[in-house]
């Protein structure tokens, strides 16, 4: 199998920097941090680096600072982007946040499972922590921006239709103390970390 280049962008603010090298290191050349050092939020370092995306002549990968990538994480990406090479990709699928999806998170790998899928669908977006948006959206998202929003509600309202979740997730989130007011002004007090994960 031909790989297809992949490129990587890593959302990072300025407390965060040394786990985002990590990972940075961890993904090598092809990876481009954002780095937020005057506290513009999440939302507005989502948006620089879907528009650093939107110039590149193939795929890239947005990960968050608290993003932690299964070993073998690159190549187990370029496997999901060339079998959904036209769909919204999240490879984390958390427990916790958002509350309010939790439930049909949990009826959906039930049925994934008695059906031996290895992916779910959802209607939205609703982690940032690390996913990629088919090239070819990647103007509509720009268009369609919502500054308001949460940056994953954000990236995934304006690219539109489902979003794929890989079962084992390829990500494990590392659940620390918010650096950001959330938008809902909610404290994070729920395990935020992935389902499953992948081995």
């Amino acid at each position: 199998m031909v790989e297809t280049q992949i490129k990587f962008a890593v959302i990072c603010h300025h407390m965060r920097i040394a786990q985002a090298n990590r990972i940075a290191e961890l993904l090598g050349k092809d990876c481009v941090m954002f780095i937020d050092h005057v506290d513009n939020g999440a939302n507005a370092n989502h948006r620089r680096a879907l528009e650093w995306a939107a110039e590149q002549d193939c795929r890239v990968v947005v990960l968050e600072d608290d993003a932690l990538p299964v070993e073998g994480f690159a190549s187990l990406v370029t496997d999901w982007l060339a079998r959904f090479p036209d769909s919204l990709i999240s490879f984390y699928l958390g427990t916790g946040r958002p509350p309010q999806y939790q439930m049909q998170i949990a009826e959906r790998l039930v049925i994934a499972d008695k059906n031996r899928d290895d992916f779910i669908t959802m209607p939205r977006l609703i982690h940032g922590v690390c996913y990629s948006v088919p090239q070819q959206y990647l103007s509509r998202v720009l268009a369609r921006w919502d500054s308001n929003k949460a940056a994953d509600y954000a990236v995934g309202d304006a690219c539109g239709g489902s979003v794929v979740y890989p079962c084992y997730s390829l990500i494990d989130h590392a659940d620390g103390v918010p650096v950001e007011i959330p938008q809902d002004g909610k404290p994070r007090t729920e395990r935020r970390k992935a389902w499953r994960l992948a081995r």
